[in-house]
């Protein structure tokens, strides 16, 4: 597979040439493999072994053994292969953030539409259940934090939320 030492660098090139092309047919498609395993995906997996036959060609006068050829290209396989998984996780670290769906519009304008007219039928229940239903829904107290704060009774705090609850509900089914 190599010429003599005392051959000539056209020679020498020749012989790269032909010890590359050698290789290549007898290994491509394993170290291929090789590389589709490392990588996960084939495309990739072919530039790595291309590039690792070519810097093989660039390197052939430096080889100290070419009977190890085959050894130096699968090293040379799985370091380009790492090079390639580390250059995909940094870019899948600063990989830009998917922005969160956003409402529409007009959703938004539903939404301030229909908490508007919560709002106003609220207003237009009389004050304890008012208090009730807001100490409750918007304060998120227990029936006996509401007592304690209104000065009633439980019982009272659970017939004032009931009856305000009802009044909201014809209100709002009436405007819809």
């Amino acid at each position: 597979m190599v010429a003599g030492a005392a051959a000539a660098p056209a020679a020498a090139e020749w012989d790269a040439d032909q010890a590359v092309t050698q290789l290549y047919s007898a290994h491509y498609r394993p170290l291929v493999r090789l590389a589709t395993l490392l990588v996960r995906d084939y495309a990739t997996a072919e530039e790595v072994v291309q590039d690792a036959f070519v810097a093989m060609h660039g390197a052939w006068r430096r080889l100290r053994d070419p009977n190890k050829a085959l050894s130096y290209l699968r090293q040379s396989v799985v370091n380009r292969a790492r090079s390639v998984l580390r250059h995909r996780a940094v870019v899948e670290k600063h990989a830009p953030k998917a922005l969160p769906d956003a409402p529409s519009a007009e959703h938004g304008a539903l939404g301030e539409l229909e908490r508007a007219a919560v709002i106003e039928a609220i207003r237009r229940l009389p004050t304890r259940q008012r208090e009730a239903i807001v100490l409750r829904y918007y304060g998120d107290l227990s029936e006996a934090q509401i007592a304690d704060s209104m000065g009633i009774s439980r019982g009272a705090v659970k017939s004032h939320t009931a009856r305000g609850i009802a009044a909201l509900r014809s209100v709002l089914e009436q405007t819809t």
